[in-house]
């Protein structure tokens, strides 16, 4: 059963308005960025003019060179998910009780697609930059792929669900929009959700950011500091991400958010669209920080890096050692919670409420809409959209922490309670 912790009304209209305008939204956004200069008032005067037609008129057609892109990428990394060695690693139990396996071979997979990416490209084999001049192909490709592949998952939800964590909720729009299955695969080994949240979504983050960097030094015949200073800090963060990915897997995306257009279709579109926008616009737009500022900009945006792994870190190893460790060199301060699982199992988890953990319950989201903001930057303030990212990421963070606080409150009941009593703000400490 779908949870939702909004009103209806307002879950309603979420749903509808992100289905009907994500996807028209991922196009203009691409269009003013590389068409009109970045400036959405240039954009806007476009369509005052054409109206709806304008839309129509650029909205670039899926050519057979963006499906081969897509086709080959994604066969290469489900190849890397199913083939390449990894340590086997075990998810959180799920609602229904049960316990997903994996195997933890992400960061083989990232370094082996950017050696593979860069080295095609070192010897002439393939031109990153053609992944740009047809990346309005490639993204429309995406739109409508990616949707038939949400309309198979909730076919698939209903008639092959993989475990008895699914079902429907009677709302069609609603399970689509949210999925039907927790851990959907294909096989017993092919797990969708990793391969669409990380080996397809992530991994597209640091192969478009190496893109947009070898399309400004083709343009230019170098690479702006700015750029720089961007792609450094995009390709540390997902560097992180990968190195600590089996701690994603206990995360609200893969142990609670089923596999719908919500979290699918963000990761195989929105993702590669928006999340490496701020690059996108730098391509066209290079900005010289000057040495000093630049390693300032540099030094600041790992800091923020460092700070969001060690938040998770601390966690996963509180979680790991069943409290049994140091946390910032002392005992850590912790409630035990008891919660009972759909199939009437007693449980007992154990709540942090020290070290990051003690200054917010979601403080960890404050390092990484900093980090964001660092990698924007260096494209400085001409062009207000370079920062679309960072607004979303805001937004979407602040209502991830109202949904993970709300299902905590159904589950753990008056310990939650008490948890929030001691850690008393939600984000950011002293204020929300």
């Amino acid at each position: 059963m779908a949870e939702t912790v909004h009103s209806p009304i307002v879950t309603y209209a979420s749903m509808l308005s992100l289905l009907a305008f994500c996807p028209p939204f991922v196009i203009l956004l691409w269009y003013t960025m590389v068409h009109q200069d970045g400036s959405v008032t240039q954009t806007f005067g476009f369509f005052w003019e054409n109206g709806v037609q304008g839309l129509v008129n650029i909205w670039p057609r899926p050519t057979l060179i963006a499906w081969k892109i897509i086709f080959c990428y994604g066969a290469f990394e489900a190849a890397l998910q199913l083939l390449l060695p990894g340590k086997r690693v075990e998810g959180p139990i799920s609602p229904a009780g049960n316990r997903p396996v994996y195997k933890a071979n992400g960061l083989a997979a990232y370094f082996v697609t950017l050696a593979t990416y860069l080295g095609l490209w070192w010897f002439g084999i393939f031109n990153p930059a053609i992944v740009y001049d047809h990346l309005g192909e490639i993204f429309s490709a995406l739109i409508f792929g990616s949707f038939i592949f949400c309309v198979l998952l909730y076919i698939k939800g209903h008639v092959a669900p993989s475990s008895n964590d699914s079902g429907s909720c009677g709302n069609l729009i609603i399970d689509f929009y949210w999925g039907m299955e927790l851990y959907p695969r294909i096989g017993k080994n092919f797990d969708i959700k990793v391969f669409t949240n990380c080996r397809f979504g992530m991994m597209s983050w640091a192969v478009l950011a190496v893109t947009y960097c070898i399309k400004q030094y083709e343009i230019n015949g170098k690479v702006s500091d700015s750029m720089l200073v961007n792609t450094i800090l995009m390709l540390v963060y997902v560097t992180k991400f990968f190195w600590w990915e089996a701690g994603y897997w206990n995360t609200m995306d893969i142990a609670h958010d089923r596999a719908g257009f919500y979290i699918c279709w963000g990761c195989l579109v929105w993702v590669p669209s928006v999340y490496t926008s701020p690059g996108m616009y730098l391509v066209n737009h290079p900005v010289e920080l000057g040495t000093q500022l630049a390693i300032y900009i540099l030094v600041a945006g790992i800091l923020c890096i460092y700070i969001n792994y060690d938040c998770d870190r601390q966690r996963q190893e509180f979680r790991r050692t069943n409290g049994k460790c140091l946390v910032w060199g002392r005992a850590p301060s912790k409630i035990v919670a008891s919660y009972t699982t759909t199939s009437g199992e007693t449980k007992t988890s154990l709540l942090l409420t020290s070290g990051w953990w003690g200054l917010a319950r979601h403080f960890h989201y404050v390092p990484e809409i900093l980090s964001a903001f660092f990698w924007t930057v260096p494209a400085l303030f001409d062009n207000f959209l370079a920062y679309f990212y960072v607004i979303f990421l805001t937004i979407l963070l602040f209502d991830r922490a109202k949904r993970d606080d709300d299902r905590c409150r159904s589950k753990y009941g008056k310990y939650w309670k008490l948890y929030c009593e001691k850690v008393k703000y939600r984000i950011i400490p002293g204020i929300y």
